[in-house]
C-alpha cells in the first residue's frame, strides 16, 4: 500500500470510529433502562406539582407516544421549566424518563396514573 493510500485509509477509520463514538455517547443520554417504579416516585414528587394543570399542562405517561416522550427529553433544554430539570440527577431523570417512556400512549403498557 502506498503512502498516500495507507494515510486515505487511516484518515477515513478515524473518522468512522469518531462518528460511532458520538453517535454512542449522544444516544445513551436518556435509555428505557433506568428504574421504571422510582421513575414513577421521582415523577409524582418533582413533576407533578407543577403538571397538573394549574401551572403548566398536565402531564401522565400516556399523554404522549413513546417517540414524543424521547423527543421531549431529547431537547430538554428548550422546555420552560429547564431550571427544575437541572435540580435532579442524571439518574433520576433516567428514571423519570424510563417511567414515561415506558407507559407512553403507544406503549405495550400505557398508564393513567399519576
Amino acid at each position: 500500500m502506498n503512502k498516500g493510500k495507507k494515510i486515505l485509509f487511516i484518515t477515513i477509520i478515524s473518522f468512522l470510529v469518531g462518528s460511532f463514538f458520538s453517535m454512542a455517547l449522544a444516544a445513551d443520554a436518556f435509555t428505557s433502562d433506568g428504574n421504571d417504579r422510582k421513575g414513577k416516585y421521582v415523577f409524582r414528587k418533582n413533576c407533578r406539582s407543577c403538571h397538573d394543570g394549574s401551572k403548566a399542562v398536565a402531564l401522565s405517561p400516556n399523554s404522549k407516544t413513546q417517540a414524543q416522550w424521547q423527543r421531549a427529553f431529547e431537547k430538554y433544554e428548550r422546555l420552560k421549566c429547564v431550571e427544575e430539570w437541572k435540580k435532579n440527577s442524571q439518574s433520576d431523570l433516567n428514571d423519570v424518563y424510563t417511567y414515561l417512556y415506558n407507559h407512553g400512549y403507544d406503549s405495550p403498557q400505557p398508564a393513567t396514573c399519576q
